[in-house]
């Protein structure tokens, strides 16, 4: 009788606990809510700290609001993006198809690891913009040098993802799929691939974030074009509002692709959601 009436005593205790858990259906209007909210927020206290300095130091959001229908109207804002866009799909597609069978590789053959591995950690953690100057010798100052540096800081990302993934895969699983005389294609295909996949997913996501720098930073450096060239000639004439509508568009860009990234995931991997809990 005692031990029933402590455990009644703990389920009354904890039964409020979870009434306070919200449904999974609230839990994501909330979770949907938030980004709506700290956004306005961010956007009040911006306007009324940008309108209160002077606008040569700071903008404020409908300031860069009106700005940016001038640039959509007269077509500046369109043509900037679509320059931008030129090297960053070509960049970031090769980077995938050459970025993902290394990193396999790396992953799977530990001579390869012992002999590539360490330049690659050291590309990574390289300041690749150091290398633009020798980019601009090499290939001119057009698109090819642009889709250059894209590729270089994008690449390493999506290596380092897939190499420590492959690690990631259980050997047992490995070892199972040999004793059935699974052949290293199939081990490769069938376990290696499946297992590192949210690996690989989480390196483009990275890689995304490289890619949307890289590409402002080509334009910087290079020949001043795409939203890169509008941010710059927007600074040197001291035109913060101006310079604020590109730099919205590659942040709005950045998380567009990222969602993208996120959606390919989900429907590459969705045992990966599930059992992170996160569907």
């Amino acid at each position: 009788m005692a031990a029933q009436q402590v455990e009644g005593e703990a389920a009354a205790e904890t039964a409020p606990k979870r009434a306070r858990q919200p449904s999974p259906a609230k839990r994501k209007v909330l979770n949907g809510l938030a980004p709506v909210v700290v956004g306005a927020v961010v956007l009040v206290v911006w306007q009324l700290v940008g309108a209160s300095v002077s606008p040569m130091a700071m903008s404020y959001p409908t300031a860069v609001l009106e700005e940016a229908g001038v640039l959509i109207s007269d077509g500046s804002l369109a043509e900037g993006f679509l320059s931008s866009i030129q090297s960053f799909v070509p960049a970031y597609v090769l980077a995938v198809v050459v970025g993902v069978p290394v990193g396999l590789v790396l992953g799977r053959y530990r001579l390869m690891e012992a002999g590539f591995g360490p330049y690659v950690t050291a590309g990574y953690a390289t300041p690749l913009v150091a290398l633009i100057p020798l980019f601009i010798v090499w290939f001119g100052t057009g698109l090819v040098v642009k889709i250059a540096v894209v590729f270089t800081l994008t690449i390493f990302p999506i290596i380092i993802n897939t190499w420590r993934g492959v690690q990631a895969v259980p050997g047992t699983l490995i070892e199972v799929g040999s004793s059935f005389g699974a052949s290293q294609s199939e081990i490769m295909r069938k376990i290696i691939i499946p297992g590192t996949l949210p690996h690989i997913m989480t390196g483009l996501r990275l890689a995304v974030g490289r890619a949307v720098i890289g590409i402002v930073i080509a334009e910087f450096f290079t020949a001043v074009s795409g939203l890169g060239g509008i941010i710059i000639n927007a600074g040197n004439s001291f035109d913060t509002a101006r310079m604020f509508v590109p730099v919205i568009v590659v942040l709005l860009l950045g998380v567009v692709l990222t969602w993208l990234v996120g959606l390919a995931e989900r429907k590459l991997a969705p045992w990966h959601a599930a059992m992170s809990g996160r569907r």
